[in-house]
């Protein structure tokens, strides 16, 4: 057997070996060290990405919510300008009415006022600040032409004072003789006067 390094060798060689080793041992903390430097990397960059994602869901959900406060905003105003928000003034209903009436030449005119009761939405909606109040309104009116029926109609419910939805409108045909100047047709119709009431102690802006 062949002894390839002697005791005196290795201890000439000591010097060398322990740089080796201490080389060796260099390069495996810088192994390990590169290794949990990149996984900490990795760690921090999941966290980073996870906080941006996050404050963008907050920026969208801001967004969404200033977009919506000023449609609430517009749509508030909108109905404030309408007289939603003045209460019920039956006078105004009956002057605007005649008026109509006498716009649309209608032979005759008859309607009826329902006492004011809370309007109900489907589902239980409600509002905080305001209540929703409306009153049932049955007309009956019949002119010549069927048109002048719809044109009143019509102007009715796109008055910019006032809201009144209209529920139901049934127009039929009524019996005349052909020579004589009488009323053709005939509509009954119920709608909703709509109005709002600030709710007692709600916080005012």
């Amino acid at each position: 057997m062949t002894q390839v390094f002697t005791r005196s060798g290795l201890f000439a060689l000591r010097t060398q070996i322990i740089l080796l080793a201490a080389a060796i041992a260099a390069g495996a903390a810088v192994v390990l060290g590169s290794r949990l430097y990149a996984d900490k990397e990795r760690r921090e960059s999941a966290d980073a990405g996870q906080r941006l994602q996050e404050a963008r869901g907050r920026l969208d959900s801001a967004r969404r919510e200033r977009d919506l406060l000023a449609q609430s905003s517009d749509v508030f105003r909108a109905l404030t300008e309408r007289g939603l928000l003045h209460g019920e003034q039956r006078m105004d209903l009956v002057e605007l009415v005649n008026l109509l009436r006498s716009r649309h030449q209608l032979a005759a005119l008859d309607y009826d006022i329902a006492p004011q009761r809370p309007l109900q939405f489907a589902g239980g909606r409600y509002f905080a600040s305001i209540d929703v109040l409306a009153s049932r309104v049955k007309l009956r009116a019949r002119a010549l032409h069927e048109g002048d029926l719809l044109g009143f109609i019509d102007d009715l419910t796109r008055t910019p004072q006032g809201f009144y939805p209209v529920d139901k409108c049934v127009i039929r045909r009524v019996e005349a003789a052909a020579d004589t100047i009488q009323p053709r047709v005939e509509a009954e119709c119920t709608l909703e006067w709509v109005t709002l009431r600030e709710k007692r102690g709600a916080a005012r802006g």
